[in-house]
């Protein structure tokens, strides 16, 4: 399945991370498709209200936790600015699906970076 949504297909996820050659874009391939499957799991399953979209995306978010081995295999890791620019394409994907009002903190709750 691929995203149907123009507003999310034409989003650059980890835009901010690709610019900066700290984070290595093979990792950052792999966290883009995280976001990726987020949204596709979002069109699939069309959660009927927050609780729901917060399940999806902490699957999400412990996707990223066990990314964060590779980041530190690559001389990287998930820090500051990596964690603003991963909560803000969470907040993003919420938003284009509907869900301005959620929790930045909640969609990533489950996080461990």
């Amino acid at each position: 399945m691929s995203v149907t949504s123009q507003q999310v297909a034409g989003h650059v996820f980890l835009r901010g991370l690709y610019a900066d050659a700290y984070f290595p874009d093979h990792v950052l391939d792999k966290g883009k498709a995280i976001l990726l499957r987020l949204c596709e799991r979002i069109e699939a399953e069309q959660p009927s209200d927050l609780a729901a979209l917060y399940v999806l995306t902490a699957v999400a978010t412990e996707e990223f936790n066990a990314l964060e081995a590779e980041f530190e295999a690559a001389d990287s890791g998930i820090e500051t600015v990596a964690r603003e620019e991963i909560a803000e394409d969470f907040w993003f994907v919420a938003s284009a699906y509907g869900f301005a009002e959620a929790d930045v903190e909640v969609l990533i709750a489950a996080r461990d970076w």
